[in-house]
């Protein structure tokens, strides 16, 4: 049993339970989920299963998109609506417009810099930053930089109990926190904000309509139609380039974890990318440190 599910994860489970129930579901160990949903969170979670569980980490490096609801007025200690408020400022009905707010979006397009929340996994120090806020220590976050491929507002806006809310659909790459996003939107418009709904529609090359609850995959295994919803393991890897090979003594070089000369391999860059071979995923190959003329194995799928 090796291949990829699109897992509809639902509010209220963290992503370790959505692992430890499909263990239980599918009667197998090799389990691992590509990247964490807080418990808040619902939407598409991808699990590696069996020889599948090699490719997680790209998978976790393909791009996400989520639809987020923001709420400018109020700031809490998590960044979102489950934790304690930090700040109020009330907002005046229509003090902004749909222009406005897309002129502050605009501004966070691109690679921008993000401090991560203190309720989060980041490690600092090896200890994790939520460790550290729940003993009331305040640490200095590391800055990082992240990529926000495209923001859109996606409502109109919404101006309630001196609040303003409205929704965004967010593409980004890996390591960005919607919930910071958030309050950076508050922070151009001057007032503090947080993130008080989250979706993920898109992850790991798998959409949120294409993936099944755990309730729904029960009945397809009880069905004996799990490959209906398997995907096999190389869809964990589209976001890398991918190289066709018909040579099997080339093949089995690669398998046996030999060096290639690079002249023997048709790759556009030197940077990691698939070998296949009969419609297989062979290895992902990166460039031999020691010798810039060859192309190493990293990963073999036999």
């Amino acid at each position: 049993m090796d291949g990829i599910l699109a897992i509809h994860k639902e509010i209220g489970m963290t992503s370790h339970d959505v692992v430890f129930k499909l263990r239980k579901i599918l009667k197998t160990k090799k389990v691992g989920h590509t990247g964490t949903l807080d418990p808040e969170v619902s939407g598409v979670l991808p699990i590696c299963i069996g020889k599948a569980t090699r490719v997680s980490d790209y998978v976790m490096e393909s791009g996400k998109q989520y639809r987020a609801e923001v709420t400018i007025g109020m700031s809490t200690t998590t960044e979102d609506q489950t934790g304690d408020i930090v700040e109020e400022r009330p907002v005046s009905d229509a003090v902004w417009t749909v222009s406005d707010i897309e002129q502050v979006l605009k501004q966070l397009t691109g690679e921008i810099e993000q401090i991560p929340p203190m309720y989060s996994a980041v490690k600092v120090n090896g200890k994790k930053l939520y460790e550290y806020a729940r003993q009331n220590i305040e640490v200095e976050r590391p800055v990082r930089k992240v990529h926000i491929s495209e923001i859109n507002l996606i409502s109109d806006l919404t101006f309630e109990n001196q609040t303003c809310k409205f929704e965004i659909e967010v593409e980004c790459g890996k390591g960005t926190y919607i919930r910071t996003l958030a309050t950076q939107i508050g922070e151009l418009l001057g007032y503090p904000a947080h993130m008080s709904h989250l979706v993920r529609l898109k992850s790991g090359g798998f959409s949120l309509n294409e993936a099944v609850k755990l309730d729904e995959l029960v009945q397809i295994v009880e069905q004996d139609k799990l490959q209906d919803v398997l995907l096999p393991l190389e869809y964990g890897l589209n976001g890398l380039e991918k190289v066709v090979i018909n040579d099997e003594q080339l093949v089995k070089r690669i398998q046996n974890g030999q060096k290639i000369d690079k002249q023997l391999l048709d790759a556009k860059q030197s940077e990691q990318f698939v070998v296949w071979y009969n419609d297989k995923a062979i290895a992902i190959m990166d460039t031999y440190d020691k010798n810039q003329s060859l192309y190493k194995p990293k990963k073999v799928f036999l």
